[in-house]
């Protein structure tokens, strides 16, 4: 009876496994730290919210500064409904807590993942999740250098009879969707990387279907960024086939150290 008792209350199975309820505990305990790191974010968003705005109606500045200087337009930034001050500001707040969080609520989507890995995969999942964060602080600062002139070739479109009044919110989930295109794009290697840890993705089909796979990121490229235009589309598509790259180049190493572990083993 007592033996019974204690195969129930055993955290793990045989195999050294987590349980179904355990998996779900885990991912509920990871998400709460996430969240709780976004909002602590979020609060120092809502106090610095001035210092951030200004961030983000610098590349709107600095993008229609020859237009004001040549054709004489004038485009304003403007809000249009009586709530939309304070919802701008909650958006604000919330999208600099992820930002501010990304080094938080990436370690907890990695450690999440980790215990289903060995050991020295486990090794491998920290390291990169060490690099996710500056990847994706990247790929925001690339989005926010290529916004200016996304923005002037988008206005630049608007006839000189026109006054150009843009709200405030639609501009913001414009340079938003920006932004984080980008971020989540420069993270798309790692994911490979991180398949080919996991025996998923071998080297030899990331060289075999890489046209493709080029192809693939201009696409994406086209449609992903909101601007639409061929600047943003290289500056997203040209960093991505990098890494691609790099990621291939790391694919291989992997393999190799992998197949030279197998034979060592069939000769033990």
């Amino acid at each position: 009876m007592k033996i019974g008792r204690r195969k129930e209350r055993r955290p793990k199975d045989d195999e050294g496994r987590m349980t179904l309820r355990e998996h779900i505990t885990e991912l509920r305990n990871r998400l709460v730290k996430a969240i709780l790191a976004i909002l602590i974010g979020a609060v120092a968003g809502w106090i610095y919210f001035d210092p951030l705005l200004d961030i983000l109606r610098h590349p709107f500045e600095t993008g229609i500064r020859d237009l004001l200087r040549e054709k004489g337009q004038e485009p304003k930034l403007t809000f249009t409904n009586v709530t939309d001050p304070f919802t701008f500001r909650i958006k604000i707040a919330l999208v600099f807590g992820v930002i501010l969080a990304a080094p938080i609520w990436l370690y907890q989507l990695w450690a999440f993942i980790v215990p289903g890995l060995h050991r020295k995969e486990r090794k491998w999942s920290m390291l990169f999740a060490a690099i996710a964060t500056p990847l994706f602080c990247a790929g925001i600062a690339v989005a926010y250098w290529t916004l200016p002139k996304g923005l002037e070739i988008l206005i630049g479109f608007t006839p000189e009879a026109v006054e150009n009044l843009i709200q405030l919110p639609d501009y913001l989930n414009f340079v938003l969707r920006t932004l984080l295109v980008f971020g989540i794009a420069f993270l798309i290697p790692l994911v490979v990387v991180l398949l080919n840890l996991l025996g998923v993705v071998p080297a030899t089909a990331l060289a075999k279907f890489r046209p493709y796979t080029i192809i693939v990121i201009f696409v994406f490229g086209a449609v992903a960024t909101p601007s639409g235009d061929p600047f943003s589309l290289m500056f997203l598509a040209v960093p991505m086939c990098l890494l691609y790259f790099a990621a291939e180049i790391i694919a291989r190493i992997v393999d190799k150290r992998r197949a030279k572990k197998l034979e060592e083993d069939l000769a033990d």
